[in-house]
């Protein structure tokens, strides 16, 4: 047994471990299609061939078998020279015996057997119900292959049912359907006794099906001596008669196999016997003393029929005795066999009453039965037995009404208002919404039955295992108990139908046609209240969050979360369960609970990349069974119904295919039939075209599947797709098709299907034409609406069964035909654009409403559009922040070698050739967006103008750059007037070194050396030490630009408070800004800025004043102002003034004492001077080290917060969207004017903001780690320059000055050390090595000094201003137009400042907000900016009054916008005049009344709603 497993790879641990969801993926192996197969693969191959319903599944070649049958091939040929004919002929060795010598391969049964023990419940119950599709025998009784315990896996049953046709004694055909399990039939049981030399499993299939091979039997293709774990099992198939007079049964009979010697397996023939109709047994010829003599005398005398087959005798039928036959099979022709047999079963069962029913064999006590022996299992049973215990007795037309009142008429209402609201006829837009609003009242007022309560609280208390338990059995029992009910209106639906017809053939337009077709509709109305599934459930689970959603408030009878309910939806997708996409019923897609559902898979998933696949076509063309074949799916249809509607289901790609295909998931969408019969009221024309137009729009690839080949048929279909095809052409959307030609009869005739493709062409060509026409556009063909190879995107299937139904099995052909399909799938989905969930949820919102209106593809192809602009904005923040990055790089680079002398010019042409290498992938990057991305063929119009874009920035950057370096450049130079200040340093150290020398073994009390070394430094520095007072300079300078001014007295109001206290904060950001810029660090305290601080601020006083006429500022404000300012930023001047002045000033020397103190203690104590030198040059390395590591990290951090912070890592639309929401969570009046009226100002005052709470939050875990870390690397480079500056000094024999010059050059690109900062130093001989080992030994102390002063408060004080992250956000951001529209200040999003063409925005806002109001009153405006052109009103302006319809006349700022109709009134705006609608009354002392009113279904917006519609506007623009 292990050795069978062993060959198998499968190991004894992994038993019943293995799940649907492992075979259920796209593998690379499940595309694959060979002859042979090893061993190994044979589990794999077997289970995917099972799930395509391809009954060859049983008999797959193994590359073993092929080289062995080889090997003896050659052994046979070479033996023709080597031996003679009498050996060949009548030796004792022959070929068969040397193959047998060999290894035996795997018996099919045992690959088959060894799945089912591997499987889990789920995987067996699938891999059983695919089995009953292939018309094969269904394992009853299983023994376990190590313990032998006998199970009855009566779990794997429940999904399988029988059809059949009987006739009554009236000769009416009678249709059944039932579930197997259900099912009570008369059983024949088969089994034999001792070794038998006929094939009782071979004669067996010739009483079911001859053509088939039920039960396999030792002559099927594969068979093979060795069989490991069949023997003991029983396996089960029904014969389902047809209902014609050529059946072999005439009612339905189950006929039982026990594999082995019955002998042997005592307890698996005791079970049979017990429960059979007939007992049939194979005997060789018995000893009258054989132990199996004693049990066939025990059936002898049993009441039951028994059937004798002897082996081994010549006779035909003899009755032995009443009801016990005994046949002989020797010598005898097998047909004759098989028809007695027949005859006499037939017989036998007309005198038996007995019947089986298969779920009597779980009453046994001796076996074990599989739901009862699983936990989770029997939990689930009890669960949905409860569920349905709810439901009592009612009538099945009646239970939607009672437990699923969400769905009923209001919800069909609402979808029937939601159309006309999106086009608007006699009644407004207002009146509908009203209506609509009160349905969804109405909706909400309704109880949640205890039937759906029962149901999200089983879902909500289980684990992912219990609940696939739970919703598998309620869908088990919903369908069990509504398939009878259905069967029967089913029937009474097509008797109708008949008659209908037949009137209509004799062109009888009578009173009874009508009274016909009456009744057809009310019975078609009773088949849609009738059917009831697990999809109607979901959906009443969905109404109930929707009308939550809707009215903003929770049911006070849901026990739960509301966000509860789309994630039980969400685990359902993921578990492999279908959603319903459209509701079938109303033909509408429930977009709120659609896009709550897409949430939280993208929540529990991440946002996965998806292929869509979409299939399209008529009612039972076998769509569904197609995609279930291919996928190894179970599409949700109700019993006894076709899809309805539409529904989607997950297909998980395999890790390994995922990088080759570039998606993780297919999502494939199946859909109801065209130009269906069913419901004929409702599958209209222009559903067929508005489902076709959706499911082709959503897709990345459409099946058009079409049944048949007679084209007169299909016409209406084709038109239908060709017209969806070419709206979506019209949309510059590019989706793929391929049409598949279902039932085609001979579809190897390749002459044929030669002509078939050509015909089919000329019809698409036509129907083009046609579409064209009503679509009103050029098309000529088929191949002008899309890319079409009438070769390869045509495929012909051949008929689905093998023979008639219902015995028939599925066409091995036509598995073939789905497995060439998939890899065409799989084909194009490589080529394909895939999208994101995200990217999936708002294509189906935008699709949907875009069908909504009459003018589907205007207002599609603007939502795509605006899409698609929003993308590349996005990505063109991402090309133009990589360039600027890069720039600011090599910046920093080249700054630092200026400052060390390394360079003394910058060319452009260098600098654009160390761009050139960040410029090639941003080319790289924008060619394969423009060629590659989804919106492709929209963004192409685009391409010319940011590709100039991109070119000028690169320019502009360099340019920029050199300017800045030319500028420090110059800088430099002045910087030698500090050598001064350098040498009096060394001398100080000179001075010291004489000094410690001369007292040598004088001195020896420390006083006396203190006192000589305080009076050799006072003499040093006494000259140039400076006092700075800068309060004394502010004092002075704001009192000098003073002058007097009239007050003019007034009150103020608190709106004016605020608008000071405003206009204060904002002169306080830009002084500080202003101060940064002065660059004190490096040139030291000037009085100078204290007076251009002044002149700043009194220029922004007078500015301010202009605007405000309601009061006017005193002399005093200005000097408390300055004042008050320069005090706030003393600590940031003291700061900066005293880095410089340690740097370049002897004044500060005093705090330096104890420094030159300790090198003058080290030489008076005779520390070598190689030691002291070391110090030196570490000590020199401490202030600069200090701001490399400053200017890293900040540069380090903007690239960080480009990546990790949400309001900064995208576009400036990004940037917007995350402003906008921040404002109304604060919901701060004062901030929302600053916004409306300052936006440049308030963009940059949220970025500051933004930085300096990601740089306080992140200081300890993220900042503060990356400056350790940059020091570190930094004391890794100079001692790296450390030791090859000794090394190239010993290997040219050079001297201090070479060792120096080496060692800055290595530190070149770091601002950290020169040359000259050494001048003055006296060299003598010295020990390089030694000195090495003492900057190691000496620079640890002192980096670890400068990593002990950083801190959270000081980091942005110390940041070098060119280089803090807020100020290079800022630059990246803003520099883009800022023009505002004149009506309601939406701000102009193009990208570029000063940007030629007109200013636009695809969004306005209530212009009240601005302002505006109707002349001669106080009412503000409260409509938007593209309503109002498409009114008669007028506004006015400085030259006079104009019409809103022809605002560009009005010349100035109004020619410069353009204006179109917006996608959508974004509620953010509605909800802002709600709330704020006081405050806006008072700033601007007018009202929203009279022709201002406000729209009463504005008041139903939330402030989560207004957050939730920033997604939908800024979509692209961000994460």
């Amino acid at each position: 047994m292990e050795k069978l497993f062993c060959k198998l790879h499968v190991e004894v641990k992994h038993l019943n471990k293995l799940g649907a969801a492992d075979v259920l993926q796209i593998t690379e192996h499940s595309l694959q299609s060979h002859e042979f197969y090893s061993e190994e693969e044979l589990i794999q191959t077997f289970i995917q061939k099972l799930l395509m319903m391809n009954y060859r599944a049983r008999y797959i070649k193994t590359k073993e078998t092929n080289k062995q049958d080889q090997t003896q091939q050659t052994d046979n040929d070479l033996s023709e020279e080597e031996t003679d004919i009498f050996d060949d002929v009548f030796g004792n060795i022959s070929p068969s015996d040397k193959a047998s010598s060999q290894s035996d391969p795997v018996h099919p049964m045992d690959v088959q057997m060894a799945v089912f023990h591997c499987a889990d419940g789920f995987l067996k119950q699938l891999m059983v119900t695919k089995l009953s599709q292939c018309q094969y025998a269904l394992p009853l009784l299983v023994p376990d292959p190590f313990t032998q315990q006998i199970e009855f896996p009566l779990w794997t049953f429940r999904q399988i049912n029988k059809s059949w046709k009987m006739r009554n004694t009236n000769n009416e055909t009678i249709s059944q359907t039932q579930p197997v399990y259900k099912a009570e039939t008369p059983m024949v049981c088969f089994f034999r006794f001792g070794s038998v030399s006929s094939s009782k499993s071979q004669l067996m299939n010739s009483l079911i099906n001859e053509k088939h091979n039920t039960f396999f039997h030792r002559n099927c293709p594969g068979s093979s001596r060795t069989r490991e774990l069949m023997d003991g099992v029983v396996e089960i198939a029904w014969y389902c008669p047809s209902g014609k007079n050529t059946d072999k049964f005439t009612d339905c009979v189950a006929f039982c196999n026990l594999h082995g010697d019955a002998g042997k397996h005592e307890k698996q023939l005791q079970i049979l016997t017990e429960m059979a109709s007939v007992n049939v047994v194979l005997l060789p010829k018995l000893d009258k003393y054989d132990r199996n003599a004693s049990i066939i005398k025990n059936l002898y005398k049993d009441k039951k029929l028994l059937i004798c087959l002897f082996t081994e005798d010549k006779s035909t039928v003899i009755e032995m005795k009443k009801r016990k036959f005994r046949i002989g099979l020797k010598g005898r022709n097998q047909s004759d066999v098989s028809e007695e047999l027949r005859r006499v079963i037939n017989a036998c069962l007309l005198e038996s009453s007995s019947t089986f029913r298969l779920e009597d064999v779980s009453k046994r006590s001796d076996i074990r039965v599989d739901e009862e022996d699983d936990d989770d299992c029997r939990r689930g049973r009890e669960a949905a037995h409860q569920m349905m215990s709810l439901l009592g007795n009612k009538d099945l037309t009646e239970i939607k009404e009672s437990f699923l009142p969400h769905q009923g008429k209001l919800w069909h209402q609402w979808c029937q208002k939601n159309k006309e609201l999106h086009r608007p006829r006699e009644k407004t837009e207002m009146e509908i919404s009203r209506k609509n609003i009160e349905i969804r009242h109405q909706q909400h007022e309704f109880h949640i039955s205890d039937f759906i309560k029962c149901f999200i609280k089983e879902m909500n208390s289980y684990d992912q295992h219990q609940k696939m338990f739970f919703l598998k059995w309620l869908r088990i029992l919903l369908d069990e108990h509504t398939s009878a009910d259905l069967s029967a209106l089913h029937h009474k639906y097509d008797v109708k139908w008949s008659t209908v017809l037949q009137l209509k053939e004799k062109h009888d337009k009578s009173e009874q046609l009508k009274t016909e077709q009456t009744k057809l509709e009310r019975i078609s109305e009773e088949l849609q209240a009738a059917a009831f599934g697990l999809e109607h459930i979901m959906r009443e689970i969905g109404q109930i969050y929707e009308s939550c959603s809707s009215v903003k408030k929770n049911k006070k009878d849901l026990q739960f979360d509301l966000s509860s309910l789309p994630s039980l939806a969400a685990e359902m997708m993921i578990s492999g369960f279908p959603l319903e996409l459209m509701d079938g019923d109303a033909a509408h897609i429930p977009v709120i609970w659609i896009s709550a559902v897409l949430d939280q898979l993208i929540q529990k998933l991440g946002d996965q990349r998806v292929f869509v696949l979409s299939v399209l076509g008529l009612q039972s063309s076998g769509k569904s069974t197609m995609l279930n074949a291919m996928f190894g799916l179970q599409f949700a249809v109700s019993a006894g119904r076709c899809t309805r509607g539409a529904f989607m289901q997950l297909v998980r790609v395999s890790d390994e295919m995922k990088t080759q295909l570039n998606f993780d998931y297919i999502l494939v969408v199946d859909t109801e039939g065209l130009c269906a019969s069913e419901l004929a009221g409702r599958s209209t024309r222009h559903h067929d075209n508005e489902l076709a137009t959706f499911v082709v729009g959503l897709a990345n690839l459409t099946l058009i599947n079409i049944f048949g080949e007679n084209l007169a048929e299909m016409q209406d279909i084709l038109q239908i797709v060709v017209q969806a095809f070419l709206r979506m052409k019209k949309v510059k959307l590019n989706p793929s098709c391929v049409f598949v030609h279902q039932n085609v009869s001979d579809i190897t005739a390749g002459e044929k299907n030669m002509e078939g493709r050509r015909r089919l062409q000329e019809k698409l060509d036509e129907m083009t034409k046609l579409s064209a026409e009503e679509e009103v556009c050029e098309a000529e063909c088929f191949s002008d609406v899309i890319k079409f190879d009438v070769q390869n995107d045509v495929k012909y299937f051949a008929p689905l069964w093998e023979g008639n139904p219902p015995m028939a099995p599925p066409n091995p052909k036509y598995c073939e035909n789905i497995q060439e399909l998939k890899k065409t799938i799989i084909s194009h989905a490589s080529k394909s654009h895939r999208m994101s969930l995200t990217h999936l949820k708002d294509h189906i919102k935008d699709l949907w409403e875009a069908l909504l209106k009459e003018q589907f593809v205007f207002s599609f192809g603007k939502s795509l559009e605006t899409a698609a602009h929003r993308k590349l904005k996005n990505e063109y923040s991402k090309w133009s922040w990589s360039l600027q990055s890069a720039m600011l790089e090599i910046e920093n680079k080249l700054q630092n070698e200026i400052k060390n002398e390394a360079i003394h010019e910058v060319e452009e042409t260098y600098l654009q050739r160390e761009l050139n290498k960040t410029s090639k992938k941003v080319k790289k990057s924008m060619s394969e967006f423009f060629e590659k991305d989804a919106y492709a063929e929209i963004l192409i119009q685009w391409k010319t103008s940011f590709e100039a874009k991109i070119k000028e920035l690169q320019g502009n950057i360099v340019r920029e750059t050199k300017g800045k370096l030319n500028e420090i450049l110059q800088h430099r130079d002045l910087k030698k007037k500090n050598e001064e200040r350098k040498q009096l340093e060394n001398t100080l150290i000179e001075k010291s070194k004489e000094l410690a020398l001369k007292l040598k073994d004088k001195a020896n009390d420390v006083e006396t050396l203190k006192k000589e070394f305080d009076l050799i430094w006072e003499n040093s520095v006494k000259k140039i030490i400076t006092h700075t007072d800068i309060l004394n300079d502010v004092t002075q300078e704001s009192s000098k630009n003073c002058t007097k001014q009239d007050v003019k007295e007034s009150t103020l109001t608190p709106e004016d408070e605020a608008q000071i206290r405003s206009f204060v904060k904002d002169v306080v950001h830009k002084t500080v800004t202003m101060i940064q810029s002065f660059k004190i660090s490096e040139k030291g305290y000037n009085i100078k800025y204290i007076q251009q601080l002044a002149c700043n601020i009194k220029k922004s006083v007078k500015e301010h004043q202009k605007k405000c006429e309601k009061y006017e500022f005193q002399e005093e404000f200005f000097v408390d102002l300055v004042y008050f300012i320069c005090n706030r930023a003393n600590k940031i001047f003291i700061y900066q003034h005293r880095l410089f002045r340690e740097a370049r000033d002897p004044d500060l020397y005093t705090e330096k004492r104890e420094e030159y103190y300790s090198i003058f203690q080290k030489h008076y104590h005779g520390a070598t001077w190689i030691v002291r030198f070391g110090e030196i040059i570490c000590q020199k390395l401490k202030g600069l080290s200090e701001q490399s590591v400053y200017k890293n990290t900040a540069r380090e951090l903007t690239d960080e917060m480009r990546s990790n912070c949400e309001s900064l890592n995208g576009s400036r639309s990004n940037l917007e969207k995350h402003i906008l929401k921040t404002l109304a969570e604060e919901e701060d009046f004062d901030k929302y004017m600053n916004y409306i009226h300052k936006p440049r100002d308030h963009f940059k005052s949220f970025i500051r903001d933004e930085v300096s709470r990601y740089i306080t939050d992140q200081f300890s875990v993220n900042v503060l780690p990356k400056m350790k870390e940059n020091i570190e690397l930094l004391q890794q480079k100079i001692m790296k320059a450390a030791h090859q500056s000794t090394e190239h000094v010993q290997v040219n024999s050079g001297d201090v000055g070479l060792w120096l010059k080496s060692f800055t050059q290595q530190l070149s690109d770091e601002p950290i050390f020169s040359e000259k900062d050494l001048s003055g130093v006296k060299h003598d001989d010295v020990d390089f090595k030694l000195l090495e080992d003492v900057i190691q030994q000496e620079l640890p102390a002192v980096m670890s000094e400068i990593s002990s002063r950083f801190n959270r408060k000081s980091f942005p004080v110390n940041l070098d201003y060119k280089f803090r992250p807020d100020e290079l956000l800022i630059d990246h951001f803003c520099q883009c137009c800022w023009v505002q529209c004149p009506f309601c200040k939406a701000t102009c999003t193009n990208d570029t400042e000063n940007h030629e063409g007109d200013h636009s925005v695809p969004l306005h806002r209530v212009t009240g907000i601005d302002g505006l109001h109707f002349t001669d009153t106080v009412n503000l405006c409260a409509d938007i900016c593209t309503n109002l052109l498409a009114s008669d009103l007028n506004f006015n302006t400085p030259c006079g009054w104009s019409n809103f319809r022809d605002y560009r006349r009005a010349g100035g700022v109004y020619a410069d916008w353009s204006i179109t109709p917006d996608l959508s009134e974004l509620p953010y705006w509605k909800w802002f005049v709600c709330r704020f609608q006081k405050d806006l009354e008072k700033y601007y002392n007018k009202t929203f009344d009279g022709q201002g009113q406000i729209p009463y279904e504005w008041r139903t917006y939330s402030k989560q709603d207004a957050i939730d519609s920033l997604h939908k506007l800024y979509l692209g623009s961000g994460h």
